[in-house]
């Protein structure tokens, strides 16, 4: 697996190796030593997985205090445009964020950690995306960015007349009001 740490500190793009032939493809999509030696110990403890027509935008969620979630991402149908905002106001990044293309095609893989807004905008017909996470989800610590912060200032390949949302998304918080990490 080659891990590369993307300009937010803590956030890395993690490509497997892949082996092919005529009969399909063989990947290791997550090896704990490696993660370890190159992100540090995580504890994983659910996988995830969310199924989203063309135009779904779902985020940008975060759970609040010790209920914080660090996650690893990857597309295994589809493609999707992945996105991490940083919320530790002690960071030089704060309210920054990195987009990447996370497809079935290119098997790239996003370690997220905690301290993070994340989200992501369908691109292709439909879309399967799975995640491992390594905190329980507490509902009444979720909280959620505007996908549309002109503070951020994410440019989204998708028209916002086009994407769909739930009312959750789109009654999040501004950067300006949200309640981030230290």
């Amino acid at each position: 697996m080659q891990f590369t740490e993307l300009e937010i500190p803590g956030v890395y793009v993690i490509e497997p190796r892949v082996f092919g032939d005529i009969r399909g493809y063989f990947m290791e999509s997550y090896k704990k030593h490696e993660f370890d030696a190159h992100i540090g110990p995580v504890n994983f403890i659910q996988d995830n997985e969310s199924s989203s027509v063309y135009g779904v935008l779902r985020g940008l969620h975060y759970q609040k205090g010790i209920y914080s979630q660090a996650k690893l991402v990857r597309v295994t149908s589809g493609n999707v445009l992945d996105v991490a905002v940083d919320l530790r106001r002690s960071s030089p990044c704060f309210g920054k964020y990195v987009a990447v293309e996370l497809s079935a095609e290119n098997k790239k893989q996003l370690y997220i950690p905690r301290g993070f807004a994340h989200g992501f905008l369908v691109m292709s017909g439909t879309a399967q995306f799975n995640y491992k996470v390594d905190n329980v989800y507490a509902p009444e610590q979720e909280a959620s960015i505007r996908f549309d912060d002109p503070q951020i200032g994410i440019q989204w390949p998708v028209p916002a007349a086009r994407m769909i949302l739930s009312s959750k998304d789109k009654g999040g918080a501004f950067l300006y009001e949200a309640e981030c990490f230290d």
